[in-house]
C-alpha cells in the first residue's frame, strides 16, 4: 500500500542515503545478499559496507563488465546480487555481460543504475543515460523499474530481493520531489493512479511524475481534466491500466527522463496501436545525446517540464478528432 504526500517540495532524505541504508539492512538480514560496486560506493551512500560485510560487499573497481560476470557467478551458487554503477555504465558498458552471463543463463540479479537521464547533470553527456531503459527492455523477461522518489527506491530494493531474472532499477542519488510516504509498498507491474481525469491521461515515470502533477493542476484551471499515472514499472507494462485510461480519456501523453526511442512512450504507443488505437504524444528526449549542465537547465533543454506536458496534452486532445 502507498500513500501520496506530494506538495511540490523536495524529499528530506536523498536517494543515495536511502540506498545506502537499505543495502546495509539487506546485507545484515540475509547472508545470501551480495552487493557489488564499481568504485562508486562513496558516491551512493554505501561506503564502508565492504568493511562491515567483507564476505558480502565488494568494490570491484572500475571494471563494470567484469562486475556483471562476477554477479552471474555469485547468482549461480545461490547468492542474491545487487549491482550498482552509474546508469550509463550499467547499460552501455556492461550490457553484453548482463545479457549473456545473467539473463541468458537464467540467473537472478538486480542492476541499479544511478543518475538516470538529466539527473547526471554536470557529469555530462558521456555519463548521461538516455538509452538504458531501451536496452534493458530488450532483454527477454527482464523487469525494468524507474523509482519515483527515495521512498519508492527503498521499497523496491527490498521487494525485488527474490525476484527472478534481471531487474533493472533506475535510482536518483539526489533529493527529488516527495511523492510517496516513507514505508509505502508498491505492486511491481502495476501503475499507480495519482490523480484521476477524463480528458487526457499522463502516463509518466521518474522525474516526470512531479511535472505531470504540476501540469494536471494547471490544466484543471483551464477546464481540462487530466489523470496522472505513475508507470514506475516500465516492463512489464501495466497493460490493463493503460487500456482503461485509453478508453476513458481517448488521449494519452507519456513522459520519461530518457530517449523516447524504445522507452516508456514506445511501450505505451506500441501496446495501444495493437489493442486500442489512441492518440499518444510522447514527452521525453527526442533522440539526442546528453550534455553538461544544471538539472533545471537540462529539463528545459530537453522538454522534460510541466509546460511541455501541457502543450502535449492539448495536442493529444486535439488529435481525438
Amino acid at each position: 500500500m502507498y500513500k501520496i504526500i506530494y506538495t511540490g517540495e523536495l524529499e528530506k532524505v536523498a536517494g543515495k542515503a536511502v540506498f545506502g541504508a537499505t543495502m546495509k539492512a539487506l546485507l545484515a538480514e540475509d547472508k545470501d545478499v551480495v552487493y557489488l560496486d564499481a568504485d562508486l560506493m562513496n558516491s551512493v551512500g554505501t561506503g564502508g559496507l565492504e568493511n562491515q560485510f567483507p564476505d558480502q560487499a565488494f568494490d570491484v573497481g572500475i571494471q563494470e563488465a567484469n562486475m556483471a560476470g562476477l554477479a552471474g557467478g555469485l547468482a549461480a551458487v545461490g547468492k542474491k546480487p545487487y549491482i550498482h554503477t552509474f546508469g550509463c555504465f550499467a547499460s552501455r558498458r556492461m550490457f553484453d555481460q548482463v545479457f549473456i552471463s545473467i539473463a541468458y543463463a537464467q540467473l537472478n540479479a538486480r542492476v541499479i543504475g544511478s543518475d538516470p537521464g538529466v539527473t547526471a547533470a554536470y557529469n555530462g553527456g558521456t555519463h548521461m543515460p538516455f538509452e538504458d531503459i531501451c536496452l534493458y527492455r530488450a532483454i527477454p523477461n527482464a523487469t525494468v523499474i524507474e523509482t519515483t522518489d527515495a521512498a519508492m527506491a527503498g521499497a523496491i530494493l527490498r521487494q525485488t530481493k527474490d525476484r527472478p531474472g534481471v531487474t533493472y532499477i533506475r535510482l536518483s542519488r539526489k533529493n527529488l520531489p516527495a511523492i510517496y510516504e516513507p514505508g509505502s509498498t508498491f505492486e511491481i507491474g502495476k501503475g499507480n493512479v495519482l490523480r484521476d481525469g477524463k480528458d487526457v491521461a499522463f502516463i509518466v515515470a521518474g522525474l516526470l511524475v512531479a511535472e505531470a502533477l504540476k501540469a494536471a493542476e494547471e490544466l484543471e484551471k483551464e477546464g481540462i481534466s487530466a489523470a496522472v499515472i505513475d508507470m514506475f514499472t516500465i516492463k512489464p507494462l501495466d497493460e490493463a491500466l493503460t487500456l482503461e485510461y485509453a478508453k476513458k480519456t481517448g488521449a494519452i501523453v507519456t513522459g520519461e527522463n530518457g530517449n523516447i526511442v524504445g522507452g516508456l512512450g514506445a511501450a505505451v504507443a506500441g501496446f495501444l496501436s495493437e489493442n486500442r488505437p489512441t492518440p499518444v504524444v510522447r514527452t521525453g528526449v527526442q533522440d539526442r545525446f546528453g550534455q553538461v549542465g544544471a538539472q533545471n537547465f537540462l529539463q528545459e533543454e530537453y522538454g522534460l517540464t510541466a509546460k511541455v506536458l501541457i502543450e502535449n496534452a492539448k495536442k493529444a486532445i486535439a488529435l481525438k478528432g
